[in-house]
């Protein structure tokens, strides 16, 4: 199976946890799309619902939500994800990735839509140092 590293954002606090999903808690993002909701659970986060923002391959690649498909295409782009204009009217053919999420992706972005009973602190605290 795949493994996924998973950043994410808590919009309550404006913080964002680093976290790996393997086995079936990567199982839980594939086949899903950019934009999509999905049960954290399997990631040791039981009662939260996360939405799926946005993510990358190994390459950083970015993965655009207008974009159907899984596969990685080159595009004529104008602005938003993949490609930052600096002169007005600046276009520029970028490569992007469609929506849905496969194998290849590395990196998904995430921020938390639903809250379960306990904190994120408390799920996902890094252990503490050793004095």
């Amino acid at each position: 199976m795949v493994d996924f590293k998973v950043v994410l954002s808590d919009p309550k606090t404006g913080r964002s946890y680093k976290m790996t999903a393997s086995g079936g808690a990567a199982g839980a993002f594939i086949g899903k799309r950019v934009g999509g909701e999905v049960d954290a659970s399997p990631l040791g986060l039981p009662g939260y619902r996360v939405a799926i923002t946005g993510a990358s391959d190994r390459n950083g690649t970015p993965a655009r939500k207008e974009l159907p498909g899984a596969g990685r295409r080159r595009l004529l782009l104008a602005g938003g994800v993949g490609f930052n204009p600096v002169m007005d009217g600046q276009r520029a053919r970028k490569a992007v990735r469609g929506s849905e999420i496969t194998q290849d992706f590395v990196q998904i972005n995430a921020k938390v839509t639903q809250y379960g009973e306990k904190a994120l602190d408390d799920l996902l605290a890094a252990p503490a140092a050793a004095e």
